[in-house]
């Protein structure tokens, strides 16, 4: 059996510059780190004449046009992949919680695929090909982020060129700034699972309707995240704690359905029990609460009291790999 295994994100700042609805006109620029989170894809050939696909359903068809699950259907035949296979699905996180799961989904079973063909895709052309498939094939409101980071792992800088071109440069910042923010990030579950589709589109739609107030928004964010870079490239990492709140709120303003009483709540518990900021991982509306601490302890304490979920990680630098070429 050949097993794959990609990474979940968060993203550090400048997220949703990256929809191609933006960076077409303006150019988009997001700095992201992979986590030790993962999602993992099992596929192994059977005696059988079928698909057998297994996630958070079952599928058995002997047809490619008859699978339901969208990315397994385009990816599958994308790839021209014969009957008498069995693919099963496992992740670390549920779906829909903000961590970049469906990029890291379709990133992580292309590169399976690959394997199992004993063929080589390297990082750069994995990601285009996962970006492809979820914009370009299934038009979903998305951005590159997500594929190109759990592609590559690590803490790095993605140029979105106005051509569709992405420049991955990794985060040239100091070894002690890397280990204050496994210290100080701190991740909990708002206990909200959500399609990130609707937010997304509707920051789709507008960008690319020329609405003034979008764009500067995201014209903002990308500064934001630019300067997020610059501070932990300089050794800053708590003056990117600060930083994380301008980011929210700037995030806040681009959409009604972003955040929610429930949210505003927890986001409120953390900033006055040793936060000095935060914001929402992804698109909106639920998943992950991440802030940088000044008082872990504090911070942690207060959250475990209200009975909320933390979920703690570190740094992935080794991006969608194989882990079994049984």
């Amino acid at each position: 059996m050949i097993i794959s295994r990609t990474p979940l994100r968060i993203s550090l700042g400048g997220g949703g510059t990256d929809l191609p609805s933006y960076y077409a006109n303006e150019g988009g620029f997001v700095l992201s780190a992979a986590i030790d989170k993962y999602v993992y894809i099992g596929v192994n050939s059977t005696f059988t004449d079928d698909y057998f696909l297994k996630y958070a359903q079952s599928e058995r068809v002997t047809n490619i046009e008859k699978i339901e699950h969208p990315i397994f259907r385009e990816v599958l035949g994308l790839l021209n992949v014969e009957k008498s296979i069995e693919i099963v699905s496992m992740a670390d996180i549920p779906a829909g919680t903000g961590l970049g799961s469906s990029g890291s989904f379709t990133v992580g079973l292309i590169r399976a695929l690959f394997a199992h063909r004993r063929e080589h895709i390297g990082a750069g052309e994995l990601a285009e090909l996962a970006c492809d498939i979820e914009i370009n094939k299934l038009r979903e409101p998305v951005g590159k982020q997500d594929q190109y980071i759990a592609s590559f792992g690590g803490i790095n800088c993605f140029e979105f060129r106005k051509n569709g071109a992405v420049d991955v440069v990794p985060l040239a910042f100091p070894l002690s700034a890397l280990h204050d923010l496994e210290l100080n990030l701190i991740l909990f579950f708002t206990g909200y699972s959500r399609s990130a589709s609707a937010v997304l589109k509707d920051q789709s739609d507008r960008t690319s309707a020329g609405d003034s107030e979008m764009r500067k928004n995201l014209d903002e964010t990308q500064a934001l995240g630019r300067q997020i870079k610059n501070e932990l490239e300089n050794g800053a990492p708590e003056n990117f704690g600060l930083l994380m709140n301008d980011h929210w709120q700037r995030k806040r303003r681009r959409s009604p359905n972003m955040s929610n009483p429930t949210i505003d709540e927890l986001y409120e518990l953390g900033m006055t029990n040793g936060a000095i900021g935060g914001k929402l991982v992804g698109a909106g509306a639920g998943g992950f609460l991440m802030f940088y601490a000044s008082d872990v302890g504090k911070l942690r304490s207060a959250f475990r009291q209200r009975g909320i979920a933390e979920v703690v990680f570190r740094f992935d630098f080794d991006g969608s790999t194989i882990l079994s070429r049984g």
